[in-house]
């Protein structure tokens, strides 16, 4: 595949997450009156989505280490786009939640075989720079998400959103079949014995490396989860805003993460990963404060909102490509497994922070904005810690041999 194909292919496998999420979370309040469903119950079926997409990448890269990431691809977007049918048919809350597991799950094969793709076909540095290409795609696919998910449900009902991840999960599909090529060097015949498997973990989770980047990667994205599960709620049903109007928030901050994204790769080539991410870092801790305090301080407001949550956003562009090519960057004959990994530590994080607001929101929170601005603010805190800390004395990736099956 030319260079330009693979960036492509990964803006697309990326691209099925923000689409998964994002597309319907002007729908999250329209749900919760269709159903009549408690708010617990509403944001379950975002946080079981991201508990099913970690759980089963743990499954899909071992299968993608021994027979291809080629076949776990096809085989995780045709699930995508039914499991996507089956939400759009739901008659109950339970129904869909059940159908958002199904679609996490598949979910699971496109992200986690995007990251090894990456670390397949370059070296660490390099891989860095690549995935924030694909990221920026990514942030492209978030771009249309929000407003188009505003406008499908303001004009067709929640359940269309639904049926345009169907359409994009057939797409995707089509385009991996005709474009795609094996980029795994060597197939693992070993890597889904239950022993092989439990052995590669161990060895990749005992390598420094391989936390300080999955650290980073998971605690920037909590903090993007906590804006993704409660911004519906405090925009729409706490500030006033349409859908409509929400989805353009929605865009505007992702415009600021495709530019967090041009960043990362103009900063790596002059100040290395490790330093990059320590500047990117203080953004992040800024903008998580200023959210934190201004809302203290009473200025409950969009824009004391979402002006500190642009500083933090952009510093995500930077994170979650330096933090995903970073875990798998010690694994060059095991990247499906510490794919699947690092991947599995990041959907663990954001599904105990979704059961947490879900609870909190449940006991009259979702009427202020405090879940979302003191979540900002303490993981702000978190991401900074790990960036000057583990990054800065274990980011310096060594390969381990022995986390290769033998």
């Amino acid at each position: 595949m030319s260079a330009g194909w693979v960036v492509v292919l990964l803006s697309l496998l990326l691209g099925v997450q923000p689409l998964a999420t994002d597309l319907y979370l002007p729908a999250l309040p329209s749900i919760a009156t269709a159903f009549q469903a408690p708010m617990a119950q509403v944001q379950a079926t975002l946080s079981a989505l991201l508990l099913a997409f970690g759980t089963a990448q743990l499954l899909w890269g071992p299968l993608s280490d021994r027979w291809g990431r080629r076949p776990v691809l096809l085989a995780g977007l045709a699930a995508y786009a039914l499991a996507a049918v089956a939400c759009a048919l739901a008659t109950n809350i339970e129904q869909l939640i059940l159908g958002r597991i199904v679609q996490g799950a598949a979910m699971g094969a496109a992200v986690m075989g995007a990251r090894a793709i990456v670390r397949d076909l370059y070296a660490p540095t390099e891989g860095a720079r690549v995935m924030s290409k694909g990221l920026t795609g990514l942030g492209l696919f978030a771009v249309i998400s929000g407003p188009l998910g505003g406008w499908l449900t303001e004009w067709l009902g929640w359940r269309a959103t639904m049926a345009a991840l169907a359409v994009f999960g057939a797409a995707g599909l089509a385009l991996v079949a005709w474009r795609f090529e094996e980029t795994l060097p060597q197939r693992n015949p070993h890597a889904l014995r239950p022993r092989e498997m439990l052995r590669i973990w161990a060895r990749i989770a005992q390598h420094p490396t391989f936390w300080a980047w999955a650290l980073l990667a998971a605690t920037s994205y909590g903090g993007l989860f906590t804006f993704l599960a409660t911004s519906s709620f405090v925009f729409i049903n706490v500030l006033g805003h349409s859908k409509t109007s929400y989805g353009l928030l929605m865009l505007s901050m992702s415009v600021v993460y495709i530019s967090g994204t041009f960043m990362c790769r103009r900063l790596i080539p002059r100040l290395g990963v490790r330093r990059t991410v320590a500047v990117a870092a203080a953004l992040t801790l800024t903008g998580g404060t200023l959210c934190g305090v201004l809302a203290l301080a009473g200025l409950h407001t969009t824009w004391a909102i979402m002006g500190p949550y642009y500083l933090f956003i952009l510093a995500h562009g930077v994170h979650q490509p330096c933090g995903q090519s970073g875990a798998v960057a010690p694994f060059p004959q095991a990247a499906g497994a510490a794919s699947a990994l690092a991947g599995f530590i990041m959907m663990v994080t954001a599904f105990a922070m979704g059961t947490w607001l879900g609870h909190r929101m449940a006991d009259g929170a979702a009427a202020d904005v405090y879940p979302l601005t003191n979540g900002l603010w303490f993981w702000a805190a978190a991401i900074a810690t790990v960036a000057w800390t583990l990054v800065q004395r274990h980011g310096e990736a060594r390969p381990a041999p022995q986390a290769t099956a033998r």
